[in-house]
């Protein structure tokens, strides 16, 4: 019966693996193969002249990213890799892989990133691929665990809308039969709606779509985000909730991912510190002119190179709170005392944004007015608003990238590095 290859063992004496042909070298009468599957890579060594036909002939046959069934003896050797090998008495390959391969495995040749991704499928047998990939499941693992042990129900929300959630051209339309509608913005809408149910504590991890034409190397037009939505809390509580979550990822990854770790070079990852700073907009903004020389006037958004400057200032996770009203969504809570400004904040990394929450209006009247004033017409509105009308409970919540989660922990280049089919200005397959 095959095993996996990280449980081979001398102790095992004998086993049967299945994985691909990582790396192959024929020194005339010995033939060393390196075999891999998702838990390691384990030498198989032929010693040509004590082995039967049959293994033979299968060896001629085994060009590299072949798959291949191995069964024999298991032996101690410092050498190899984890200090044993393999000498087969049974060798088949499975299924023969096509020479020259669309990229190297191997990472001896490194590859451009459009060209991995176009091979994703073989991109993702590299072991470092894979790592991120082993990271980013746990990291939404941890997620899920953390929300349900908080008391959260895990909803799901439609993709497919009549109505776009902040308003806006960043919108992919789509035809459905003889109606407008388009894909979804953001779950934000609906699990407000669940506010309303009742629910008090929902999360959603699922996909979101942007039209935004941008073609940098934090953004996607298809992207996943983790959602939440607390009712009977303010910001405050739900910026507290998000950093204790932060903070469960990475301790929980430096836990269960060593391995994954180890192969992307990065070791422990450094766990952020609670509680995060609280960066006030005007703040922000004061800190980003002096740092760059370029003044940012009172209500204008927070472009990159702002971003940038900050967060080499700050070196660490921060918040950002308390924006001005006009630049955030209908939907944040203006401050009573100043309705200029609203309860709104965006998690930073150093490297850039990764989070946006707020406490939201729950009346149902301002709520109305505050779609007016953004410009937008109420009667679009009206499935989103009729729970308003029935006794809304106070409630604030946030959305934040899975992507840009993974790739700021593991210090990636690129987004499209965290996802394995990335859907961005250009790319539609594979």
């Amino acid at each position: 019966m095959r095993i996996p290859i990280r449980d081979v063992t001398p102790e095992t004496k004998t086993a049967e693996i299945l994985g691909w042909v990582h790396e192959v070298r024929d020194l005339g009468g010995l033939t060393f193969f390196l075999i891999r599957d998702r838990t390691g890579i384990l030498q198989v060594t032929v010693p040509k002249k004590k082995v039967g036909e049959q293994v033979l002939s299968a060896l001629r046959d085994a060009s590299r990213e072949s798959l291949v069934r191995v069964r024999g003896n298991v032996k101690a050797i410092e050498k190899a890799p984890g200090g044993r090998e393999l000498v087969p008495d049974e060798f088949e390959v499975v299924c023969r892989s096509e020479s020259p391969l669309p990229l190297d495995v191997v990472e001896k040749v490194p590859a451009e990133l459009d060209t991995r991704l176009d091979a994703r499928f073989l991109d993702a047998r590299r072991p470092r691929v894979a790592a991120v990939f082993q990271v980013r499941s746990v990291a939404l693992q941890t997620v899920s665990e953390f929300l349900y042990a908080h008391g959260f129900v895990n909803i799901s929300t439609p993709k497919i809308v009549a109505a776009a959630t902040e308003g806006g051209t960043e919108l992919f339309p789509i035809a459905y039969f003889e109606k407008e509608a388009f894909l979804n913005q953001s779950p934000q809408l609906y699990k407000q709606m669940m506010m309303g149910a009742g629910f008090e504590k929902v999360f959603e991890i699922g996909p979101i779509f942007r039209a935004e034409e941008h073609n940098t190397t934090k953004h996607l037009n298809e992207a996943t985000s983790i959602d939440i939505e607390v009712s009977f809390a303010d910001h405050h509580a739900v910026m507290e909730l998000l950093e204790e979550l932060i903070v469960a990822v990475y301790r929980e990854v430096n836990e269960r991912c060593t391995s994954a770790l180890e192969g992307l070079e990065i070791g422990a990852l450094p766990v952020p510190k609670t509680p995060f700073p609280r960066l006030q907009y005007t703040e922000a903004i004061r800190m980003a002119a002096e740092a760059t020389g370029e003044p940012i006037a009172y209500g204008d958004d927070i472009g990159t190179t702002a971003e940038k400057a900050i967060g080499e200032l700050m070196g660490e996770h921060y918040f950002i709170v308390d924006w001005p009203t006009e630049i955030k969504p209908y939907y944040a809570m203006p401050y009573e005392d100043n309705p200029t400004v609203c309860k709104a904040f965006d998690l930073m990394h150093p490297r850039m944004e990764l989070s946006s929450g707020a406490q939201r209006v729950h009346q149902h009247d301002l709520l109305v007015r505050q779609i007016q004033a953004k410009g937008l017409n109420p009667d679009n509105f009206e499935f989103y608003l009729e729970p308003f009308r029935y006794g809304m409970p106070p409630h604030a919540g946030w959305g934040l990238g899975a992507e840009r989660l993974i790739m700021t922990m593991l210090s990636l280049g690129n987004i499209r590095e965290a996802v394995l089919f990335p859907r961005d200005r250009h790319r539609l397959t594979p």
